[in-house]
Protein backbone atom coordinates (compact mmCIF):
# COMPACT_ATOMS: atom_id res chain seq x y z
CA UNK A 1 0.00 0.00 0.00
CA UNK A 2 2.67 2.57 0.78
CA UNK A 3 5.03 1.66 -2.32
CA UNK A 4 1.66 2.30 -4.30
CA UNK A 5 0.60 5.60 -2.61
CA UNK A 6 4.73 6.75 -3.27
CA UNK A 7 4.43 5.64 -7.08
CA UNK A 8 0.89 7.47 -6.91
CA UNK A 9 2.59 10.61 -5.50
CA UNK A 10 5.48 10.30 -7.95
CA UNK A 11 3.15 10.40 -10.98
CA UNK A 12 1.21 13.19 -9.56
CA UNK A 13 4.53 15.04 -9.19
CA UNK A 14 5.74 14.44 -12.74
CA UNK A 15 2.06 15.25 -14.11
CA UNK A 16 2.20 18.72 -12.65
CA UNK A 17 5.66 19.11 -13.87
CA UNK A 18 5.24 18.52 -17.59
CA UNK A 19 2.16 20.76 -17.21
CA UNK A 20 4.15 22.89 -15.84
CA UNK A 21 6.79 22.49 -18.84
CA UNK A 22 3.69 22.46 -21.67
CA UNK A 23 3.21 25.91 -20.45
CA UNK A 24 6.68 27.46 -20.60
CA UNK A 25 7.33 25.71 -23.93
CA UNK A 26 4.35 27.38 -25.80
CA UNK A 27 5.33 30.41 -24.74
CA UNK A 28 8.79 30.27 -26.68
CA UNK A 29 7.49 28.67 -29.28
CA UNK A 30 7.27 31.95 -31.21
CA UNK A 31 10.92 32.83 -30.61
CA UNK A 32 12.18 29.31 -30.66
CA UNK A 33 10.42 29.34 -34.56
CA UNK A 34 12.47 32.35 -35.78
CA UNK A 35 16.01 30.61 -34.61
CA UNK A 36 15.19 27.16 -35.58
CA UNK A 37 17.70 25.50 -38.03
CA UNK A 38 20.04 28.63 -36.37
CA UNK A 39 20.69 26.88 -32.37
CA UNK A 40 18.79 24.18 -32.74
CA UNK A 41 21.67 22.06 -31.78
CA UNK A 42 23.55 24.01 -30.13
CA UNK A 43 23.82 24.48 -26.24
CA UNK A 44 25.28 26.65 -22.78
CA UNK A 45 28.29 23.74 -22.33
CA UNK A 46 29.91 23.71 -18.64
CA UNK A 47 33.03 22.09 -17.54
CA UNK A 48 35.08 22.28 -14.38
CA UNK A 49 37.44 25.03 -14.21
CA UNK A 50 40.59 24.24 -14.52
CA UNK A 51 43.93 26.25 -14.77
CA UNK A 52 42.07 29.60 -14.81
CA UNK A 53 44.88 31.65 -14.56
CA UNK A 54 47.11 30.79 -17.85
CA UNK A 55 47.77 32.44 -20.83
CA UNK A 56 45.10 33.31 -22.71
CA UNK A 57 45.19 31.67 -26.36
CA UNK A 58 46.16 34.15 -29.60
CA UNK A 59 42.96 35.04 -30.86
CA UNK A 60 41.07 36.60 -34.21
CA UNK A 61 39.43 39.29 -33.98
CA UNK A 62 35.72 39.73 -32.83
CA UNK A 63 34.57 41.11 -36.11
CA UNK A 64 36.26 37.83 -38.23
CA UNK A 65 34.42 35.10 -35.78
CA UNK A 66 31.39 37.20 -36.07
CA UNK A 67 31.40 37.15 -39.73
CA UNK A 68 31.75 33.20 -39.69
CA UNK A 69 29.48 32.39 -36.98
CA UNK A 70 26.86 34.33 -38.63
CA UNK A 71 26.93 32.31 -42.14
CA UNK A 72 27.63 29.51 -40.55
CA UNK A 73 24.12 29.83 -37.85
CA UNK A 74 22.38 31.72 -40.51
CA UNK A 75 22.09 34.76 -39.05
CA UNK A 76 20.46 37.50 -41.28
CA UNK A 77 21.05 40.85 -39.37
CA UNK A 78 24.52 40.90 -37.94
CA UNK A 79 23.44 43.37 -35.56
CA UNK A 80 21.44 40.58 -33.98
CA UNK A 81 24.28 38.50 -32.88
CA UNK A 82 27.04 39.67 -30.20
CA UNK A 83 29.90 37.96 -29.43
CA UNK A 84 31.91 39.14 -25.86
CA UNK A 85 35.48 39.43 -25.64
CA UNK A 86 37.43 36.64 -25.14
CA UNK A 87 37.89 35.67 -21.71
CA UNK A 88 40.67 33.00 -20.59
CA UNK A 89 39.22 29.68 -20.68
CA UNK A 90 38.51 26.10 -18.70
CA UNK A 91 42.05 24.25 -20.26
CA UNK A 92 45.15 25.85 -21.09
CA UNK A 93 45.55 27.09 -24.41
CA UNK A 94 41.73 27.68 -24.37
CA UNK A 95 39.65 30.92 -24.58
CA UNK A 96 35.81 31.74 -24.08
CA UNK A 97 33.11 34.02 -25.35
CA UNK A 98 29.57 34.62 -25.07
CA UNK A 99 27.63 35.03 -27.94
CA UNK A 100 23.96 35.82 -27.90
CA UNK A 101 20.86 36.09 -30.78
CA UNK A 102 18.44 38.12 -30.14
CA UNK A 103 14.95 38.85 -32.22
CA UNK A 104 14.95 42.89 -31.68
CA UNK A 105 11.61 42.03 -29.69
CA UNK A 106 13.49 41.29 -26.29
CA UNK A 107 13.66 37.43 -26.37
CA UNK A 108 17.15 36.21 -27.15
CA UNK A 109 19.16 32.86 -26.92
CA UNK A 110 22.63 33.03 -24.96
CA UNK A 111 25.65 30.80 -26.19
CA UNK A 112 29.14 29.57 -24.53
CA UNK A 113 32.04 29.11 -27.46
CA UNK A 114 35.40 27.64 -26.40
CA UNK A 115 38.24 28.12 -28.46
CA UNK A 116 41.81 27.56 -29.24
CA UNK A 117 44.51 29.17 -31.13
CA UNK A 118 43.64 30.38 -34.79
CA UNK A 119 40.30 29.76 -34.75
CA UNK A 120 38.96 30.19 -38.17
CA UNK A 121 41.57 27.60 -39.32
CA UNK A 122 40.48 24.79 -36.38
CA UNK A 123 36.89 25.61 -35.01
CA UNK A 124 35.21 26.08 -32.07
CA UNK A 125 33.01 23.98 -29.07
CA UNK A 126 29.35 24.48 -28.04
CA UNK A 127 28.15 21.56 -27.23
CA UNK A 128 29.66 19.79 -30.19
CA UNK A 129 32.69 20.85 -32.33
CA UNK A 130 31.89 23.19 -35.67
CA UNK A 131 34.80 23.30 -38.01
CA UNK A 132 35.19 26.33 -39.80
CA UNK A 133 36.59 26.63 -43.10
CA UNK A 134 38.25 30.71 -43.14
CA UNK A 135 37.42 30.59 -47.18
CA UNK A 136 34.17 28.99 -46.84
CA UNK A 137 32.68 28.98 -42.94
CA UNK A 138 29.35 28.29 -44.42
CA UNK A 139 27.78 24.29 -43.47
CA UNK A 140 28.13 22.67 -47.01
CA UNK A 141 26.71 19.05 -47.37
CA UNK A 142 28.54 17.02 -49.99
CA UNK A 143 26.15 18.10 -52.82
CA UNK A 144 27.93 15.65 -55.01
CA UNK A 145 27.07 12.28 -53.11
CA UNK A 146 23.37 12.83 -53.99
CA UNK A 147 21.79 11.49 -56.94
CA UNK A 148 20.14 14.45 -58.57
CA UNK A 149 19.19 13.38 -62.13
CA UNK A 150 15.68 12.36 -63.12
CA UNK A 151 13.86 14.02 -60.13
CA UNK A 152 11.46 16.89 -60.20
CA UNK A 153 12.54 20.26 -61.02
CA UNK A 154 11.53 23.84 -60.71
CA UNK A 155 13.15 26.96 -62.21
CA UNK A 156 16.11 26.75 -65.23
CA UNK A 157 18.75 24.50 -65.22
CA UNK A 158 21.22 27.23 -65.79
CA UNK A 159 20.58 29.09 -62.53
CA UNK A 160 23.28 30.01 -60.45
CA UNK A 161 21.71 28.48 -57.10
CA UNK A 162 20.27 25.49 -56.90
CA UNK A 163 18.23 24.26 -54.30
CA UNK A 164 17.72 20.53 -52.86
CA UNK A 165 14.91 19.87 -50.71
CA UNK A 166 14.20 16.69 -48.56
CA UNK A 167 10.55 17.19 -48.14
CA UNK A 168 8.32 14.77 -46.71
CA UNK A 169 4.12 15.13 -47.72
CA UNK A 170 2.94 14.69 -44.17
CA UNK A 171 4.97 17.28 -42.92
CA UNK A 172 3.42 19.95 -41.48
CA UNK A 173 6.84 22.32 -41.66
CA UNK A 174 7.37 21.00 -45.12
CA UNK A 175 3.78 22.69 -46.19
CA UNK A 176 4.00 25.87 -44.87
CA UNK A 177 7.23 26.06 -46.66
CA UNK A 178 6.09 24.94 -49.85
CA UNK A 179 4.37 28.17 -51.49
CA UNK A 180 7.24 30.34 -50.01
CA UNK A 181 9.87 27.88 -52.03
CA UNK A 182 7.79 28.36 -54.89
CA UNK A 183 7.95 31.97 -54.67
CA UNK A 184 11.53 32.23 -54.59
CA UNK A 185 12.16 29.92 -57.30
CA UNK A 186 8.62 31.65 -59.59
CA UNK A 187 9.02 34.86 -58.40
CA UNK A 188 11.89 36.29 -55.80
CA UNK A 189 14.38 35.01 -57.61
CA UNK A 190 13.38 33.81 -61.12
CA UNK A 191 15.78 32.69 -63.29
CA UNK A 192 18.55 33.09 -60.75
CA UNK A 193 17.36 29.63 -58.56
CA UNK A 194 16.45 26.05 -59.46
CA UNK A 195 14.99 23.92 -57.13
CA UNK A 196 15.40 20.00 -57.07
CA UNK A 197 13.00 17.77 -54.93
CA UNK A 198 14.06 15.03 -52.72
CA UNK A 199 11.49 12.80 -51.38
CA UNK A 200 12.09 11.85 -47.37
CA UNK A 201 9.14 10.41 -45.98
CA UNK A 202 9.58 10.09 -42.18
CA UNK A 203 9.17 6.62 -40.63
CA UNK A 204 6.56 7.81 -38.29
CA UNK A 205 4.38 9.17 -40.87
CA UNK A 206 1.99 6.35 -41.71
CA UNK A 207 0.97 7.56 -45.82
CA UNK A 208 4.54 10.23 -46.36
CA UNK A 209 5.39 7.01 -48.16
CA UNK A 210 2.83 5.95 -50.58
CA UNK A 211 2.31 9.56 -50.99
CA UNK A 212 5.71 9.98 -52.25
CA UNK A 213 5.28 7.03 -54.67
CA UNK A 214 2.76 8.02 -56.12
CA UNK A 215 3.60 11.70 -56.33
CA UNK A 216 7.00 10.16 -58.52
CA UNK A 217 4.68 7.95 -60.37
CA UNK A 218 2.73 10.89 -61.55
CA UNK A 219 6.38 12.88 -62.48
CA UNK A 220 7.32 9.98 -64.68
CA UNK A 221 3.94 10.62 -66.49
CA UNK A 222 4.65 14.25 -66.88
CA UNK A 223 7.63 16.26 -64.88
CA UNK A 224 5.32 19.14 -64.21
CA UNK A 225 3.32 16.84 -62.23
CA UNK A 226 4.89 16.43 -59.14
CA UNK A 227 4.26 19.87 -57.69
CA UNK A 228 0.72 19.79 -58.56
CA UNK A 229 0.90 16.88 -56.52
CA UNK A 230 2.97 18.47 -54.28
CA UNK A 231 0.13 21.19 -53.82
CA UNK A 232 -2.84 19.21 -53.35
CA UNK A 233 -0.88 16.81 -50.62
CA UNK A 234 -0.36 19.99 -48.43
CA UNK A 235 -3.18 21.62 -49.84
CA UNK A 236 -5.04 18.63 -48.04
CA UNK A 237 -2.80 17.40 -45.73
CA UNK A 238 -5.33 17.70 -42.28
CA UNK A 239 -7.68 15.51 -43.93
CA UNK A 240 -5.88 12.49 -45.36
CA UNK A 241 -5.22 9.21 -43.61
CA UNK A 242 -3.44 6.21 -44.70
CA UNK A 243 -7.03 5.00 -45.06
CA UNK A 244 -8.77 7.57 -47.87
CA UNK A 245 -4.76 8.19 -49.27
CA UNK A 246 -6.07 6.00 -52.21
CA UNK A 247 -9.34 8.29 -52.95
CA UNK A 248 -6.95 11.56 -52.78
CA UNK A 249 -4.81 10.28 -55.03
CA UNK A 250 -7.10 9.39 -57.80
CA UNK A 251 -8.51 12.83 -57.25
CA UNK A 252 -5.59 14.32 -57.99
CA UNK A 253 -4.90 11.93 -61.29
CA UNK A 254 -8.30 13.17 -62.58
CA UNK A 255 -7.61 16.88 -61.54
CA UNK A 256 -4.16 16.60 -63.70
CA UNK A 257 -5.52 14.23 -66.43
CA UNK A 258 -3.47 12.04 -65.96
CA UNK A 259 -3.65 8.13 -66.98
CA UNK A 260 -4.96 6.22 -63.50
CA UNK A 261 -4.05 2.76 -64.88
CA UNK A 262 -0.76 3.51 -66.15
CA UNK A 263 -0.09 5.35 -62.25
CA UNK A 264 -1.60 2.24 -60.90
CA UNK A 265 0.87 0.18 -62.72
CA UNK A 266 3.66 2.41 -61.88
CA UNK A 267 2.27 2.60 -57.59
CA UNK A 268 2.17 -1.13 -58.07
CA UNK A 269 5.68 -1.71 -59.64
CA UNK A 270 9.08 -1.16 -57.44
CA UNK A 271 10.90 1.41 -59.77
CA UNK A 272 9.11 4.63 -58.12
CA UNK A 273 9.75 3.16 -54.76
CA UNK A 274 13.17 2.61 -55.16
CA UNK A 275 13.64 5.99 -56.27
CA UNK A 276 12.01 7.24 -53.02
CA UNK A 277 14.32 4.63 -51.07
CA UNK A 278 17.53 6.32 -52.62
CA UNK A 279 16.50 9.86 -51.84
CA UNK A 280 16.24 9.09 -48.63
CA UNK A 281 19.54 7.13 -48.22
CA UNK A 282 20.92 10.23 -49.93
CA UNK A 283 19.50 12.30 -47.57
CA UNK A 284 20.90 9.86 -44.62
CA UNK A 285 24.43 10.09 -46.22
CA UNK A 286 24.88 13.45 -45.64
CA UNK A 287 22.58 13.22 -42.34
CA UNK A 288 19.74 14.54 -43.18
CA UNK A 289 16.85 13.82 -40.06
CA UNK A 290 14.30 16.30 -40.16
CA UNK A 291 12.09 17.95 -42.91
CA UNK A 292 12.21 20.16 -44.83
CA UNK A 293 15.86 20.14 -45.23
CA UNK A 294 16.68 22.92 -47.70
CA UNK A 295 20.65 22.62 -49.39
CA UNK A 296 21.38 25.98 -51.37
CA UNK A 297 24.61 25.37 -53.08
CA UNK A 298 24.88 23.13 -50.27
CA UNK A 299 24.56 25.51 -47.75
CA UNK A 300 22.16 23.53 -45.41
CA UNK A 301 18.76 25.45 -44.08
CA UNK A 302 17.23 23.55 -42.05
CA UNK A 303 13.41 22.94 -40.70
CA UNK A 304 11.27 26.08 -41.40
CA UNK A 305 13.32 29.24 -41.42
CA UNK A 306 12.03 32.67 -41.97
CA UNK A 307 11.94 34.58 -45.17
CA UNK A 308 15.03 36.45 -43.99
CA UNK A 309 16.88 33.86 -43.99
CA UNK A 310 16.66 32.12 -46.98
CA UNK A 311 17.20 35.83 -48.67
CA UNK A 312 20.38 36.05 -46.60
CA UNK A 313 21.90 32.72 -47.75
CA UNK A 314 20.93 33.40 -51.44
CA UNK A 315 21.94 36.91 -51.32
CA UNK A 316 25.55 35.46 -50.20
CA UNK A 317 25.35 32.96 -52.61
CA UNK A 318 24.99 34.82 -55.58
CA UNK A 319 27.33 37.77 -53.88
CA UNK A 320 30.24 35.02 -53.76
CA UNK A 321 29.61 34.16 -57.05
CA UNK A 322 29.29 37.02 -58.73
CA UNK A 323 32.98 37.92 -57.07
CA UNK A 324 34.65 34.77 -57.86
CA UNK A 325 34.15 35.33 -61.73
Amino acid sequence: MVVARLAAHLYDLRTMKMKRLIVVQAALVAFLSLIAGIVSSLHNISYAILNQGVAQAADISNDQLKTALQKRLLVPDPATLTIGPPAPGPLGGMSQRDVTISNGQGQKAELKYFTTGKELDKGVITREYIAFDAADPWQRAEVSKLHLTDRGTLGPATAPITIVEFADFECPYCARAYTEIETLVNTTYKDKVRLIWKNFPLPAHTWAQPAAIAAECARQQNPTALFGFARSFYRDQSDITAQNLREHIDQYVTAAGLDGKALNACVLGDAAEKKVILDRTDGELIHVNSTPTFLINGVMVIGLPTSNVFDFVIASQLKEKNASK
